[in-house]
């Protein structure tokens, strides 16, 4: 019985009393019954189901949490859909560029000229963007139609929320400054049947100078072994093979916890789960990746060969004012550790454009870190202002048109050493994780090698969530056309 399923069971039992229970849990699931029975309510009115419909913005942490924000919705008797249009709609938003925000408040005018034609609707906010210390009271001045709001410390309270605007009582908004425990067992809607995030733990501590996650996500804070195992066993026996540890810096998980536990010691506990066949992690910080993960990830059958390390820049001193605790000597010799333990590890990361102070031999120092390691692919950023960081009132920024330069011949040598990093499979036979029917061309699958490369290869769409020996045939850059070994 999946994670979900065992929730809806327990609805189904509960009975609930004529208050609210004060624990969590429990308190939660009385607000889904109390949610549920007004929908109902809702829905009787209409003459037909309610629907839902959740859009997310950002990273696979803010996915996970719209799987968790979609499963009560679906607990509480909605209908979910795609379509903006849905009886309720809520943006999960992202914080991490200030554009993102601004594709926030585009959406919301469209939103608002509907809701003035359906005015029953629900419209909701929540997610990082709502965590800054403005948005929420930008939002409220400027957008009086929307409902609700809340943070990303407060998502489990999203049922309860919900029922108060639900019986009039909205709108609501509730940001909390900081959270106050970590709550287990709620229902989540997965994307995937066959993989699913796993979150290991939430917040950061390094506080990098150019990114807001420290002061919208909080401090770190871990799950328990125990907790994360169980949800790892229920995922296993719900049919998913593959699963994703989340936190915004895996390498320091379990330093908070009672008794201290290490990343590595969790990634052998979790390599012992049956059913589960691929492990993935992200993201790791290079500052705190120690010799024992290198040789969990060398040891442990089911860890898939693939670290996302971001280097962000190969100069020394733009790494110091980015606040990011190493310098390019000790990344580099990181990642000669790690080609040595893992000869086919396929390594990405992630490079900024730039930052306030750069110059071209902090832009040829990056170049040189690129070819020396050799990435299969990198994610490329132009460096831009993001209020309420260090960096955004840092002096020296760069003209635009030095950097979009300096962008064009980083994007070109990541291009040229990514293919020529990514083809060293070419011809061999590797296990593919189906994942969709190809959208070009639907005689053909898409899946992911271990090493989180792409390739496109014949079959149907019965085969979507199985495992199967691909052979790689032609090499397309960063991605792969295959035929079935």
């Amino acid at each position: 019985m999946s994670i979900f399923e065992e929730y809806i069971r327990q609805m189904d039992t509960y009975v609930p009393g004529p208050e609210p229970p004060l624990r969590e849990p429990e308190r939660q699931l009385w607000f889904t019954c109390r949610v549920r029975s007004l929908v109902a309510q809702r829905a009787a009115a209409a003459g037909r189901p309610l629907t839902a419909c959740v859009r997310t913005f950002g990273c696979q942490m803010n996915e996970r949490d719209s799987e968790k924000i979609r499963g009560i919705l679906l607990a509480a008797g909605y209908v979910l859909t795609e379509e903006e249009e849905a009886d309720l709609c809520l943006y999960n938003t992202c914080t991490v560029r200030e554009n993102a925000n601004m594709k926030v408040y585009g959406r919301l005018g469209l939103l608002g000229n509907r809701k003035k034609k359906h005015p029953d609707r629900v419209i909701a906010l929540c997610g990082c963007m709502m965590q800054e210390p403005t948005a929420a009271a930008r939002v409220r001045e400027t957008c009086p139609f929307v409902d609700l709001i809340f943070g990303t410390h407060n998502l489990y309270r999203f049922a309860e929320l919900l029922a108060a605007v639900l019986s009039g009582n909205g709108p609501v908004c509730e940001i909390w400054d900081k959270p106050d425990a970590i709550v287990e067992e709620l229902p989540a809607q997965r994307t995937y049947a066959f993989k699913s995030g796993v979150n290991i733990m939430f917040g950061c501590n390094n506080f990098c100078t150019y990114c807001i996650v420290p002061y919208v996500r909080g401090r770190e804070r871990s799950r328990t072994p125990e907790d994360i195992l169980g949800e790892c066993r229920s995922l296993a026996a719900d049919g998913v093979k593959e699963i994703m540890l989340l936190g915004q810096n895996v390498n320091s998980y379990g330093k908070n916890l009672e008794t201290p536990v290490s990343f590595a010691d969790l990634l052998r506990q979790v390599n012992e789960v049956e059913g589960i066949e691929r492990i993935r992690f992200m993201t790791s910080h290079p500052k705190d990746l120690s010799d024992d993960l290198i040789e969990a990830m060398r040891t442990c059958g089911k860890v898939c060969p693939h670290l996302h390390l971001p280097l962000q820049s190969g100069s020394d001193a733009l790494l110091k004012k980015m606040n990011r605790h190493y310098t390019r000597d000790q990344y580099l010799r990181l990642t000669d550790r790690l080609r040595s333990a893992m000869p086919d590890l396929s390594l990405t990361t992630d490079l900024i454009v730039g930052f306030p102070g750069e110059t071209e031999q902090d832009l040829q120092d990056t170049l040189d870190v690129v070819r020396r390691v050799g990435y299969d692919t990198a994610f490329t950023f132009i460096y831009s202002k993001r209020s309420g960081t260090p960096a955004a009132s840092m002096p020296d920024q760069v003209p635009e048109d030095v950097v979009k330069d300096r962008f064009a011949r980083l994007l070109a040598l990541v291009q040229e050493t990514g293919r020529e990093r990514s083809s060293r499979f070419t011809g061999q036979v590797q296990p593919v994780l189906a994942e969709h029917v190809n959208e070009q061309d639907p005689s053909l699958l898409t899946g992911r090698l271990p090493s989180n490369l792409t390739v496109h290869f014949p079959g149907g769409a019965s085969e979507i969530g199985s495992i199967l020996n691909v052979r790689l045939t032609q090499c397309k850059g960063f991605y792969y056309l295959g035929e079935r070994a």
